[in-house]
């Protein structure tokens, strides 16, 4: 009985040992990003997730990383070598998961960076696949506020070519927003960010 009191504490204090790891990388990681190093902290991401393939979010934030910084990165070159780091570690997880609303919105996200770079190019390359992710991930968790925002933000931004209708979209960031206020993430690294942006989206709204 002594034995098995003993294997039982060792084994519980491997798990929080293994558990402290990676709250303590992940936590390090999110450091380096608010210093503004997305490369270290893409890689520090990047170490997490091969050490610990049980969780998607390691990948997810070598993804959001790569994908928020090619936003203001001019060298074409560039935006091109983050935009793929960032679809090959999303890609890792949509293969082991398809029913995270989350990955979807990254996905959108990714699409939408490819528009950005370059709009002639890939205006009408990618507009429907970036409405296709976000219709998938609204479709898996109708109240994810990144979902909704992000739709409705991604048709504002093409609404002065397309002449759609803005009101029912402002709506949609309106009822995002609200979202955002009752969202709460299933563990502390999980995605929680977007309430900034929709607000300053509702500014120009009004």
């Amino acid at each position: 009985m002594k034995n098995f009191i003993t294997v039982i504490a060792l084994f519980i204090a491997v798990v929080s040992s293994a558990q402290t790891k990676f709250e303590q990388g992940m936590g390090k990681a999110f450091d380096l990003w608010k210093e503004g190093k997305n490369t270290e902290a893409s890689q520090l991401f990047e170490r997490i997730a091969s050490a610990e393939k049980s969780s998607w979010l390691p990948n997810y934030y070598v993804a959001l990383v790569n994908t928020t910084a090619s936003f203001s990165e001019k060298d074409k070159t560039k935006v091109d070598l983050m935009l793929t780091k960032a679809q090959e570690a999303l890609d890792v997880e949509l293969i082991k998961d398809q029913s995270n609303s989350e990955l979807y919105v990254l996905q959108a996200l990714i699409y939408t960076a490819y528009v950005v770079k370059d709009p002639m190019t890939n205006g009408m390359k990618y507009s429907a696949k970036v409405m296709e992710a976000y219709a998938k991930a609204k479709a898996l968790d109708p109240n994810n506020p990144r979902a909704v925002f992000g739709e409705a933000d991604y048709q504002l931004g093409g609404a002065k070519w397309t002449g759609v209708d803005t009101k029912p979209l402002c709506a949609e960031v309106n009822k995002a927003i609200e979202l955002f206020g009752t969202f709460k993430p299933e563990t502390q690294f999980s995605p929680k960010w977007g309430l900034d942006r929709a607000l300053e989206v509702q500014k120009t709204c009004k």
